[in-house]
């Protein structure tokens, strides 16, 4: 009979897992920048920009808004965006601004529910595909959310932001190590153009992933030998 492991040994494991888990979820949204970076996404409208800057955080000494503060608050920036959706609802551009404005409120159904629109108008906008994911995961959809990045590469293999976050997904969501690892060796394999700081970020996230899971183990699940 096999010996159970020790409290302290126990004890020592989670706390790695827990420091990855951590790590990542810090860099899914520093991650994001890897494929803003290298692929470009649209910038808010001058419209979208102007209603950015006349929306203020509620006042009163240091009160921490509420859900219903930041939807308040998004609504009333979006607004002049859903206007001009009433004459063009099927502007993709348009959609995706007001998709971000509610993602960057917190208010993740209502964004994913603008960029589901957007990526109907236009299908094969990887960046919009991945966005959706962002906040389909978010809002707790992990399986959603992993469709839509998967369909993001069926359009485009190579992308470095769907890519970084399907193995960020993975791992977080699906506890898929071997899944993350899989799609980040993909995207540092198809992406050499990627700046050494992004190349590290993504490099130390793999070996801390590597360390906690088991570096012969994981990898040798990844290339499948």
């Amino acid at each position: 009979m096999e010996n159970a492991p020790t409290s302290d040994s126990a004890t020592s494991e989670t706390l790695q897992a827990k420091k990855v888990y951590q790590m990542a979820a810090f860099c899914l949204v520093v991650g994001l920048g890897i494929g803003y970076a290298s692929r470009g996404l649209q910038a808010p409208s001058p419209a979208g920009a102007s209603a950015a800057r006349s929306v203020k955080a509620p006042s009163g000494g240091g009160h921490q808004p509420t859900l219903d503060d930041l939807r308040q608050m998004a609504d009333k920036q979006a607004a002049p965006l859903l206007a001009q959706l009433k004459s063009n609802p099927n502007d993709s551009g348009l959609l995706m601004q007001v998709g971000a404005i509610y993602h960057s409120r917190h208010q993740f159904k209502e964004a994913a529910g603008y960029y589901d629109k957007a990526a109907h108008a236009d299908p094969k906008n990887v960046a919009i595909r991945s966005r959706l994911a962002a906040s389909l995961y978010r809002s707790g959809d992990v399986d959603g959310a992993i469709v839509q990045l998967n369909q993001a590469l069926t359009c485009d293999p190579k992308d470095a932001n769907a890519l970084f976050n399907l193995g960020m997904i993975k791992l977080q969501g699906k506890a898929d190590g071997k899944g993350a690892l899989a799609a980040w060796q993909q995207l540092l394999k198809s992406n050499p153009q990627l700046s050494a700081e992004r190349k590290a970020e993504v490099q130390k996230l793999m070996a801390e992933v590597m360390t906690t899971l088991g570096e012969h183990h994981v990898m040798k699940g990844v290339s499948g030998k």
